[in-house]
């Protein structure tokens, strides 16, 4: 009689959304060319509260599908460091430096780093490269504010490799420009660096040199890489980062008809490198591009929950536009693998052009390895909510930038949250 093999033992490694908490200085300055929501609402008031706010209800609805869900702080606002850098001060700098200076766009994860799970490394390690996003003044400080927070979080050296950035001038804009397709979280899979070059004037915001560079350093073997350009029609139309016109999740990639330079060939590719990933495009004929950026149809999180039903998180503007929803609706009622649409509220952050997969990080890992401050559930969440409830400025103006009342109370809300979990005041 032959023996009875055990069964193998369930892997630990899960995916982790790590979504950037919305900072009290989120602000409408239209800091960043190329990306049109952020162009079209320059100027307006924004409400800081209600943005995080609404970040924290999205990951409570990750919560309740099962995910685990880590979060990253915001960043010191004003950057005094970056303006005493430029021989200047929030009160002397002029608006635009000011603005820069204050930008809350730290909360959009996806620009955090790139992130290869170990299952795809040669030293078996997860490996984070954080973005130097040296393509936007506005952005091109985060990088040393946030390393000090992926070190942190993700201190365990058996388990981590932690790299500072790509240097200049090779732009590097981290996991908005990063794709996963494998069979399982937990299983070897192909990576797929996507890079741009232009677009109606608009700029390219990822090199192919920072793209290679990175897959080097994250030491994956040629089998587990692919370098792909971006359209330069999705470049003009909107779609600064690929995580605005593609998403993948397991072995599924979602991607729009007009989203890269040679289609046929990246397909191609992609099936020589894993053939059982699944191609889900979406037709130009049934969703215009322009409609797809604007509603952000793609820049939704594809992610698999416990019960196994491949789940697409969109910003509630796609039920708002007539070609996205109806294209929803047929997705659902067909016999694909996404199984299920859940619509999150977040337009705080849509009007500054970023939507639910820019607001989260992936971090394939064993949640035991990263530093709990870092993860959180839903008590968690409550008690992060009571301090931005307490603390965050209820609306901003940019013309109030410079006040010196504002800038108070930006720095106090940040160093409450920060005692709150109990993290290091220079974090």
């Amino acid at each position: 009689m032959p023996a009875i093999s055990s069964p193998a033992p369930a892997s630990p490694l899960v995916e982790i959304n790590f979504d950037g908490i919305v900072g009290p200085s989120h602000n409408y300055a239209g800091l960043s060319p190329g990306n049109l929501a952020s162009a079209r609402h320059a100027g307006a008031v924004s409400h800081p509260r209600a943005a995080a706010l609404q970040g924290l209800a999205k990951m409570r609805a990750n919560l309740a599908l099962g995910l685990t869900q880590g979060i990253f702080l915001p960043q010191p606002r004003p950057d005094h460091g970056w303006l005493a850098s430029l021989a200047t001060d929030v009160r002397g700098a002029e608006p635009h430096i000011r603005a820069a200076a204050l930008s809350a766009s730290s909360m959009w994860a996806a620009n955090a780093a790139t992130v290869s799970p170990a299952p795809d490394t040669a030293d078996g390690r997860c490996h984070l490269s954080v973005a130097n996003l040296v393509t936007m003044p506005h952005r091109s400080h985060e990088w040393p504010h946030m390393l000090r927070q992926l070190r942190l979080a993700f201190a365990d050296e058996q388990a981590f490799a932690v790299h500072g950035p790509i240097p200049a001038p090779y732009g590097d804009e981290g996991a908005a420009n990063h794709m996963r397709l494998a069979p399982s979280h937990g299983e070897a899979g192909v990576e797929i660096f996507v890079y741009g070059r232009a677009g109606g004037g608009f700029p390219a915001r990822q090199h192919i040199e920072a793209s290679k560079a990175i897959a080097r350093a994250h030491r994956l073997s040629p089998d587990r890489a692919l370098f792909v350009e971006q359209s330069e029609i999705a470049i003009a139309a909107g779609a600064f980062h690929n995580d605005v016109v593609a998403v993948a999740n397991g072995p599924v990639l979602f991607t729009h008809e007009r989203a890269f330079a040679d289609r046929d060939g990246f397909f191609a590719d992609l099936k020589a490198k894993m053939p059982e990933a699944v191609i889900v495009e979406v037709p130009d004929a049934e969703v215009l591009l322009a409609d797809a950026i604007k509603s952000y149809l793609f820049n939704a999180q594809l992610v698999t929950p416990p019960d196994g039903a491949m789940t697409l998180v969109v910003p509630g503007e796609c039920m708002e536009t007539a070609s996205t929803a109806a294209y929803l609706d047929r997705l659902i009622a067909g016999n694909g693998p996404i199984r299920r649409v859940v619509p999150v509220d977040v337009r705080e952050s849509m009007a500054n052009g970023g939507g639910p997969a820019c607001l989260r990080l992936r971090v394939v890992a064993d949640p035991a390895t990263i530093d709990p401050r870092f993860l959180v559930d839903e008590t968690k969440l409550e008690g992060i909510g009571a301090v931005i409830e307490r603390h965050w400025p209820e609306s901003i103006a940019p013309e109030h930038l410079a006040d010196p009342a504002l800038i108070g109370t930006i720095e106090r809300a940040r160093a409450a949250l920060i005692d709150h979990l109990g993290l290091p005041a220079d974090i």
